[in-house]
């Protein structure tokens, strides 16, 4: 069901649009958390760590994969919102060739030259042929990635933020259930666990296609209409690209953070895993926030409604703040008995230094909020290389602490994100007036003209 973003109080509007993404996000990091579990629990620490150390390659990989796919979905809410159905579809087709296209080069790529990237950000010797294992197959499923994430995109361009996260749940039970069948039935290993995931992804994704193809008339296409128009084409990298590049940037922070971490030894590789599998889904509003305040910006954009723009921000960041307390409030009662799930009992000595770690990057949950909020709303006003340029900062900053790592030790890794963070927001804000400050003399030029 399509949904506009343009009318209705904006905190309401944006509640009713975010609540199915937050559900879905919710979801999705649940059962990574069953995942990890499952792993930790039944195949030990070592093969947590294992999974933990390919983490940040997938991140960076992954993450610009789904950024495009998210960066193509803006234009098509920008032509939504002003009912041009007509280029509407032809962003639909040729946001699928783009994509086959991407898939193809990043699976080609990827798979050739992931064993000397986990040899380059220091994975100790001990879980290298199982982090090895574990990220090649997750590689091979890059197209799966391309499909769902696209097709969700397309959805939630015109509003419908359900259809995606009914998927996603269906694709989540189906990889519990298949987690446990190739871990502890067949005996695959991590290879299972990541066998698992990349089966339930493909299964949302081809699910998300059946709904568009049986709901949307616009976006039911025949194999005679995929034809390439090479100005949609540039329309949609011109937001996309950056947007995956921006995640792309940001995860090479993290990268140099998980060499630095790598390089401590296993067991600090095990922690780090087991309080991000915590810390990942208390992040998951801000990203349902981002995501939101995409589509919401395109929306009213292409409708030419910036009077909704400052409204539906203020809205999000109130939202944004009262979340960030109560998440902090969780981690202060609870983090021995959060990070325990993923430890098995030959690790449980670990748990002081996962609550550190914890603990401290809960403190600055609020600047993560802003980071998401402003950075989506910039990126869905059309103004994706700013975006990038908090990227930037980002990576400075984790890459700055990662040195630090080798004089301070583990306390330093604790403050990568949060130091991340801060910077970002430091571009961020006063990015945001500039966009809209531009944005506002752009419409009143047009509207002085006419």
């Amino acid at each position: 069901m399509e949904k506009n973003l343009t009318i209705g109080k904006p905190l309401n509007v944006i509640m009713s649009f975010g609540i199915p993404l937050l559900l879905g996000n919710i979801f999705q990091q649940l059962y990574n958390m069953i995942d990890a579990a499952i792993v930790g629990k039944t195949l030990g620490g070592s093969a947590l760590a294992a999974v933990g150390a390919t983490g940040s390659i997938n991140f960076l990989v992954l993450g610009f994969c789904i950024g495009i796919c998210n960066g193509f979905a803006i234009p098509l809410a920008r032509e939504f919102g002003a009912k041009n159905n007509e280029r509407l579809r032809s962003g639909f087709i040729n946001g699928i060739i783009l994509c086959i296209i991407f898939a193809f080069i990043i699976t080609i790529s990827m798979v050739l030259l992931c064993f000397k990237i986990l040899i380059s950000i220091n994975t100790p010797n001990d879980i290298l042929d199982r982090s090895y294992n574990y990220i090649i197959v997750i590689f091979c499923g890059i197209p799966s990635y391309f499909i769902y994430n696209f097709s969700a995109g397309v959805l939630r361009s015109v509003g419908d933020s359900k259809t995606p996260v009914k998927w996603l749940i269906i694709g989540s039970i189906l990889n519990i259930i298949l987690d446990l069948l190739f871990i502890i039935t067949f005996k695959l290993d991590v290879f299972g666990a990541a066998l698992a995931t990349v089966i339930a992804q493909f299964v949302s994704g081809i699910g998300c296609c059946i709904h568009i193809y049986k709901n949307f008339p616009v976006f039911k296409i025949k194999i005679k209409d995929l034809k390439c128009d090479f100005s949609i084409m540039k329309y949609l990298c011109i937001a996309g690209l950056p947007m995956g590049l921006q995640t792309s940037i940001t995860a090479i922070g993290t990268v140099m953070i998980q060499s630095a971490v790598n390089s401590l030894g296993t067991d600090y590789v095990t922690v780090v895993t087991a309080a991000n599998k915590i810390l990942i889904f208390l992040y998951c509003p801000f990203d349902t926030m981002g995501t939101t305040m995409a589509t919401y910006s395109s929306q009213n954009l292409g409708a030419g409604r910036l009077d909704r723009l400052n409204k539906g921000l203020k809205s999000c960041i109130f939202i944004g703040a009262i979340y960030s307390t109560l998440a902090f409030i969780v981690i202060f009662g609870f983090a021995d008995n959060l990070n325990s799930m993923f430890l098995d009992n030959n690790s449980m000595h670990l748990l002081p230094i996962a609550k550190q770690y914890s603990m401290i990057n809960a403190s600055f949950l609020f600047p993560l909020a802003l980071v998401n909020i402003i950075r989506f709303m910039i990126q869905g006003l059309g103004f994706s290389p700013l975006a990038t340029v908090a990227g930037i900062f980002e990576m400075v900053a984790r890459g700055f602490v990662s040195y630090l790592t080798a004089i301070y030790g583990f306390l330093a890794t604790c403050f990568a994100s949060p130091f991340a963070w801060i910077l970002a927001d430091l571009f961020l804000i006063p990015a945001y007036i500039y966009c809209y400050r531009n944005l506002k003399s752009i419409f009143h030029e047009k509207q002085m003209k006419t």
